[in-house]
This record gives structure tokens, sequence and C-alpha cells, in this order.
């Protein structure tokens, strides 16, 4: 029997779209995970982006039991999350022409990493001229975002173009856009977001992949522990020694 509630009717939205990306996106996840395990098996570092609650997905890769260790989150400052004050600044900065040169030239990357760019709309400046900046460095893109806002919006950044235009791989969330997916009558906004939950599901798809597809060619996947389960600090400790050159949060 169907849940009518609005929380039934939340959670019946959003695994429908956990079906969706499930069933259509099935072969771009297969390709994202052997692209990731080919840059670990090359000596690659592994890097996630996003902007304000797209941060949230990339976070969630990052040091966390159960993941890769290899993945490091490239934060701009200002960007990642709603902590900056007014929480506005965060969308003006996204706007911003120029500022991801400015981050890319500053960071880390090099030819042969790869890096995950989280954008639901895939519009704004900022994770557009990431993926052009960073693919011109010889770097692997994998872009994440909900291709229906290239259909239904316009894209902000000076090219004319969305994140799907500059990525070797696009990874497709189906979100629709407004990133809302409830109404009602008393209500004069739709709402009830699920852009998160599907996103971070995406994600950690990939990364299942990445880890199956390593461990079938005898590599052993560099996976955390849980640091609340007995043996788990050792177990990190001897990951973070082993790859210490590939690992930037530890330091």
């Amino acid at each position: 029997m169907s849940d009518r509630t609005p929380a039934g009717q939340f959670l019946d939205a959003a695994m429908d779209l956990l079906r969706r990306i499930r069933d259509e996106e099935a072969d771009a996840v297969a390709a994202a995970g052997t692209m990731l395990a080919d840059t670990v098996a090359d000596g690659g570092r592994l890097f996630a982006f996003g902007a304000g609650h797209s941060s949230l997905a990339a976070q969630d890769l990052v040091y966390r039991a159960g993941g890769l260790a290899l993945m490091n989150l490239l934060a701009v400052p200002g960007a990642v999350g709603v902590d900056v004050r007014p929480a506005t600044l965060g969308s003006a900065l996204e706007r911003v022409d120029g500022l991801a040169s400015v981050v890319l030239e500053s960071s880390p990357l090099r030819a042969g990493d790869a890096l995950l760019i989280i954008s639901l709309s895939g519009r704004n400046a900022l994770p557009v001229e990431m993926a052009m900046k960073a693919r011109g460095m010889g770097v692997r893109v994998i872009g994440v975002t909900s291709v229906a806002y290239a259909a239904q919006t316009s894209s902000r950044h000076s090219s004319g173009t969305f994140l799907k235009d500059h990525c070797d791989l696009v990874l497709d969330s189906g979100i629709a856009v407004g990133d809302a997916e409830l109404t009602h009558d008393g209500v004069s906004a739709p709402f009830a977001p699920a852009s998160t939950v599907v996103t971070t599901a995406l994600l950690q798809s990939v990364m299942a992949t990445v880890a199956a597809v390593l461990a079938d060619r005898g590599i052993e996947p560099p996976l955390l522990r849980s640091g609340n389960v007995d043996g788990g600090h050792d177990w990190n400790a001897r990951v973070f020694e082993e790859y210490a050159d590939r690992i930037f949060y530890g330091h």
C-alpha cells in the first residue's frame, strides 16, 4: 500500500530516481569506475569538487570508512557548503569568471590525475571553467550533473556551454530543474530536494565499481576502514603511509 504522506511521497520519489540511475546510468557508472581504476593503477591521484550543496556529495567521498583513501577534496574557499557568511556569497562565487583557473593553478592537480566535478545545474562559470581548464592540463574529468538543465536553462559561462560539454564522461543524476520533488496545495513553492541523496548514491556506486575493478586486476584497492572498529586506525595508518604521495588531506 502506498504511503501518501509527504514523507512517503518524498521517499518514493527518491527511490524512483535511484532506480532510474541504476537502470539508465549503468554503462556510465561502469565507465567512470573503470576510468578511476585506470587512474589509480597508473599512479594518478583522485580529486572531487562541488560547490554549495553539490559539495556534500564530493565531501562524502573523502576520508570515510569504506571509501577510497586516494579521493581528495578540491576546495574553493567560500564555495564549499554554506559555512561562508552570507551564504549567498557562495552562490555568487560560482558565477565568477577566472576563479576556477586560479584554484587549479594553485592545486596539486597534474596530468594523469582524475577530477570529479559535481554541479547539479552545470551552468555556472566555476564548474564549466574548471572542467575546461582541467582537461587542458591533461586531467581526466568526470562530470556529475543533471543534463536536463542544459535543455531548460541558459549557461552562465561566457562560452555559452555547460559542464557536460567539457567532460570525458558525464553521469546524469536525472534531477528535475529546480531540485524539488513535491508540491502541496497550501504551499506556493515546490519543496523536498533529492539531489544530495541521488548524487551521493550515484557516486558511491562509482566508488564500488572502482574497488571491484582494481580487485579483479589483482590490485588491492586502497580503502579506509572505520576508526570505530578494532584495528581501524592501524589499518588506515598503513594506507596513509603507503599512499602518502597521493593523499593530500592527511597533512
